[in-house]
């Protein structure tokens, strides 16, 4: 009875072993990454500026000018790279 009981002792340690350094370690370490992502990016978000100096400065643009960015796609580019740049840092 002694060999049989050792071996489930055995068995039962490997499992405890497999649960606590793979398992719940992970999750320890994924919660503490989710949380501080989640606390730092309103915190980044109220340091970005606003767009409003942005479309400001669109607005002085001349009609030769559109004509050219409209010819370039800068409405679907100006997007893409602000959000682009934007998502490098998050």
């Amino acid at each position: 009875m002694a060999p049989l009981f050792g071996i489930l002792v055995s068995a039962l340690n490997t499992a405890l072993a497999f649960l606590v350094r793979s398992i719940i370690v992970k999750f320890v370490t994924f919660f503490a990454m989710f949380f501080v992502v989640h606390e730092f990016v309103p915190v980044m978000e109220s340091l970005l500026p606003n767009g409003f100096g942005v479309s400001s400065s669109l607005v002085t643009l001349t009609s030769g000018t559109w004509y050219f960015l409209d010819l370039c796609a800068f409405s679907i580019g100006f997007p893409a790279v602000v959000s682009a740049a934007a998502i490098r840092f998050i």
